[in-house]
C-alpha cells in the first residue's frame, strides 16, 4: 500500500491520505473547494467551488503520476441538486470525451458549508 499527500495542496488535517494506491487502484479522498493555502472557498459561487475541487482532484492524480484518462468512478456530492446541470457542465469540459463510471448524491451539507465534494478511483 502506498500513501500520498499531493505536492502544491494543504496536508490532510484528519487521519487520511490524499491518494492511497492499493492493488493497482488508486483511491482519491473527497476533495473539497479549498485553495493551495488551506482556505475554504465557500463564499465563492457554485462553479468557482466546483473548479478548485476538480483542480485539487488533477493535483492528486498528477502527485501518483495519474491523469483523468486513468478515472474509473467519480462520485459527487452535491448540497442543492439544483446545482447539478451547472456542475456536469463544468465536469464535462474538465473531463473531454473520457467517460468513467459516476454517482451523484444530494446530501444536507458538508465541511466547512461547502457545496460540492468530488471523490474518485483510478487505475494506478
Amino acid at each position: 500500500m502506498k500513501q500520498i499527500n499531493a505536492a502544491g495542496l494543504v496536508p490532510p488535517l484528519g487521519r487520511y491520505s490524499h491518494v492511497t494506491i492499493v492493488g493497482g487502484i488508486a483511491y482519491i479522498s473527497g476533495q473539497l473547494p479549498i485553495d493551495t493555502h488551506g482556505e475554504p472557498l465557500t463564499t465563492r459561487s457554485f462553479s468557482g467551488q466546483v473548479k478548485q475541487v476538480l483542480a485539487n482532484v488533477d493535483a492528486c492524480l498528477a502527485s501518483a503520476g495519474l491523469t483523468r484518462e486513468d478515472l474509473v468512478q467519480v462520485r459527487v456530492y452535491v448540497t442543492n441538486i439544483a446545482d447539478w446541470a451547472t456542475f456536469d457542465g463544468i465536469y464535462g469540459e474538465w473531463i473531454g470525451s473520457h467517460r468513467p463510471a459516476r454517482a451523484v448524491a444530494g446530501v444536507k451539507e458538508l465541511h466547512y458549508g461547502s457545496a460540492v465534494e468530488v471523490e474518485a478511483v483510478a487505475r494506478a
